[in-house]
This record gives structure tokens, sequence and C-alpha cells, in this order.
């Protein structure tokens, strides 16, 4: 019933918009179809990625790396894996929701994807290069840190 309201909001606003300037909702719809067409490989790759996923680890398996149960050192593996995973945050939030639905905590994705979009180990050299040594060590190091403050909190919210 949700996605019907929203669907018909956006076709309404759609057509009011075409209404009030059609080349520039026409302009605007092509602009959206190339966004989309260069989103659909990173969409496609990560069908694909979490499929493999789900195919090659059991929700038992995923429970026991980065369950509930597994605590901080869930939390720190899924921390290291969102630091040199070079994923948009688009990508990681389905990610995380599939992973969840088989047996992941929310303490340990609360970790995954905040080091994911605030921590950049593969990117450590570029941001050097704008930023210099000192500011991005520093930058990454806190926000690793801010990551398992917020997990933290998470787990003791959601636990």
């Amino acid at each position: 019933m949700q996605n019907l309201i929203f669907y018909s909001v956006a076709f309404g606003l759609l057509g009011l918009s075409f209404y009030k300037d059609r080349k520039k909702t026409k302009q605007s719809l092509m602009k959206a179809w190339k966004s989309f067409e260069n989103i659909l490989p990173q969409m496609l790759a990560l069908i694909i990625f979490i499929g493999v996923v789900v195919a090659l680890l059991s929700p038992e398996t995923i429970g026991k790396i980065i369950g509930g149960a597994s605590g901080w050192y869930g939390t720190l593996i899924a921390a290291v894996l969102g630091s040199v995973t070079l994923i948009p945050a688009f990508v990681a939030f389905p990610l995380a929701a599939i992973l969840l639905q088989n047996g992941a905590g929310y303490m340990q994705l609360s970790a995954f994807v905040s080091t994911l979009t605030m921590v950049g180990i593969i990117t450590i050299p570029l941001e050097i290069k704008f930023f210099g040594k000192k500011f991005t060590i520093l930058r990454n190091t806190l926000a690793f840190g801010f990551a398992l403050v917020v997990a933290f909190i998470v787990g003791k919210v959601a636990g």
C-alpha cells in the first residue's frame, strides 16, 4: 500500500511538472535515464555479489562470523571489511539488509556500513595527495573509532 502511495505521488508530481514545462521535464527524464544507465552496472554487480555471498555462506556461517552472538570479534571483522571495501553506500545498504536477513547482527552491520562510508583504506594514497599524511591518518583513525562507538550504541539500542 505504501508503495502505491509513493508511486502515485511521484507520477502526480511528474504530471504537474510536465504540465508546467514540457521541455524541462523531458530534459530531467533524460538526465535521470542517463544516471540510471551509469548506475546499472554497479547494481548488476551488487545483485551478483549478494547472490554469490548468500549462495556460498549459509545463514549459520554468516551468524557465526558477524552475527549478534559474535560480539566485538564480529564487530571488528565487519569494521575491517567495511574499511577495505570500496562500494558506494547505495550498494552497501541493500547488502546489509540481506546480511541481516541471513543472520548478521545489528552491531556488526552498523560497524560495517559506518566504516564503509567513513573509512577509506583503499583511497588513502589519493587522500594523502590532497590532504596530507597527518590529516588522512587522523581522519581515518577517528572515523574507525567513531564507527565502533556507533556500533556499540546500536548494539545497546537494538540488542
